[in-house]
């Protein structure tokens, strides 16, 4: 029941072109689409209420499917996105995760990378703004993506 809640509350938060690419039925699309212009509380309350109805009528694992397979790719940016701040986090830590990441991360260039983490750490001790902490991050970001990519 609460899985339709969401799935219905889901579909009224699409941005247009989003929800134009799910396959919906009419009925469904419409009030969808109602719920979206609606701005008072009670009236969108009813209207979510009207959309579960509707969706209890009809198979909702292809909806959600759809839903999960739109999200997927900026989720696993996301992932990749706190694996490079956990890796810059290492780094700023302690000097050897420089040789830890070009193991695990072959082609990296570890000496660069601790150039990049001390003159982060001077950059921090020192209170500059951190351009060199940015920097740091935007290598390893690169390489965590480039790998990425390349793995299937």
């Amino acid at each position: 029941m609460h899985e339709l809640q969401d799935l219905g509350a889901a579909l009224v938060r699409l941005r247009a072109d989003q929800l134009a690419r799910i396959e919906l039925p009419e009925e469904l699309r419409e009030a969808v689409a109602d719920c979206r212009k609606m701005t008072k509380h009670e009236a969108v309350r009813r209207q979510m209420q009207l959309i579960g109805r509707i969706m209890r009528a009809l198979d909702a694992a292809p909806i959600a499917a759809q839903l999960a397979a739109m999200h997927a790719p900026s989720h696993r940016q996301t992932a990749l996105f706190h694996r490079a701040e956990k890796w810059r986090d290492e780094l700023l830590a302690d000097a050897e995760a420089a040789d830890r990441f070009a193991l695990e991360y072959p082609g990296a260039d570890a000496k660069r990378l601790r150039a990049l983490a001390a003159a982060a750490r001077e950059e921090r001790q020192a209170e500059h703004p951190p351009k060199r902490y940015r920097e740091l991050f935007q290598a390893i970001n690169a390489i965590v993506q480039d790998h990425a990519k390349s793995k299937p």
